[in-house]
């Protein structure tokens, strides 16, 4: 088969497409055909040298995939051959074939094309664990997600509307901003204007957010404990911002206040099996009701994953930048 490798750490030139080994499956694994895979930010790190795969896994890029099951490993139940899926993975979607634990494959949801499903997995699998199963989002409250027009912005947007709270989002420009409110956002905030505690603050009567998501990190922790609500939730899920922040602690006391910072990737398969099934038990009755809905923002041949790069390095993107893999 063919793979986007890495010979050597750098920009999107880094990636190169070459021909490398078929994987086989081994205990509790399938083969996937890939037909689609889609690029996040832990791509882009992996890809300058700053995140490597787990130790054992295939070293190519990819969290996520769509495709069809080529075949079974030894104790894979409940799946056949020629299942169309999508998967959450540890690395590898960056391939024409991928390999899967079973606890981790989704059926491709109603009203969704196998292409676009690839868009899914890994943005309902950081969001639903973070915002629902860590932070507790609950109806009424309300939710601040940074990077608003982000791919796991514009998934947080619809999931916090379909249980009923209020979304403030930040997001850079008036054209981001108005994508984010057709999804649903309550509170648009351009950050390259505007003070988002500020604006927080008047927009809820000075209570702040419940919860906040975060993929910006240190250069935002001290203004994100200003933004909490009393008994506020922060999740930290990303580290554009940095790595080392001032924390506030008597801040964070005054408002009897939590801090999370979770990573999906490195988490074990016990508990990404369970962030699975919990994301086809809430969430796929949601996209199939067409309630919520995939964001592309476009779709790149996946042997120029550099350009698809390119794309996330810039920022010019809404939603999910896929990759389709090249067939037979």
């Amino acid at each position: 088969m063919h793979a986007i490798t890495i010979p050597e750490p750098g920009g999107p030139e880094a990636l190169v497409w070459a021909e490398v080994p078929d994987p086989v499956p081994g205990e509790g694994e399938v083969l996937v055909e890939v037909v689609a895979s889609a690029v996040n930010r832990a791509d882009l790190l992996q890809r300058q040298g700053f995140y490597d795969p787990p130790p054992g896994t295939l070293p190519y890029p990819g969290l996520e995939c769509s495709g069809r099951i080529a075949a079974l490993g030894p104790g894979a139940s409940g799946w056949s051959v020629g299942d169309e899926v999508c998967a959450l993975l540890v690395g590898g979607g960056y391939a024409q074939k991928v390999l899967v634990p079973v606890g981790q494959l989704l059926p491709v949801p109603d009203g969704v094309d196998l292409v676009t499903a690839a868009a899914l997995p890994e943005v309902t699998s950081t969001v639903w664990s973070n915002v629902f199963m860590i932070a507790h989002l609950r109806p009424g409250e309300t939710l601040l997600v940074h990077g608003g027009a982000s791919g796991i912005g514009t998934m947080a947007i619809q999931l916090a509307k379909a249980v009923g709270a209020r979304v403030a989002v930040t997001a850079g420009g008036p054209e981001k901003l108005a994508r984010c409110a057709e999804l649903g956002a309550d509170i648009l905030i351009d950050y390259r204007e505007q003070d988002f505690v500020e604006e927080l603050l008047k927009a809820t009567d000075g209570n702040g957010a419940d919860v906040i998501l975060d993929i910006v990190g240190a250069k935002y922790l001290d203004r994100n404990v200003k933004a909490l609500a009393i008994n506020g939730r922060l999740a930290v899920i990303g580290l554009q911002g940095g790595v080392k922040g001032e924390l506030n602690l008597g801040a964070l006391l005054r408002k009897r206040a939590a801090i999370t910072a979770t990573t999906l990737r490195a988490r074990p398969l016990h508990e990404k099996t369970a962030i699975v099934a919990a994301v086809r038990e809430h969430v796929w009755p949601l996209i199939a009701a067409g309630t919520v809905r995939p964001v592309v923002d476009r779709t790149v041949p996946m042997p120029e994953a550099a350009e698809a790069h390119r794309a996330l390095d810039s920022g010019s993107h809404v939603g999910k930048v896929l990759l389709l893999a090249p067939q037979g």
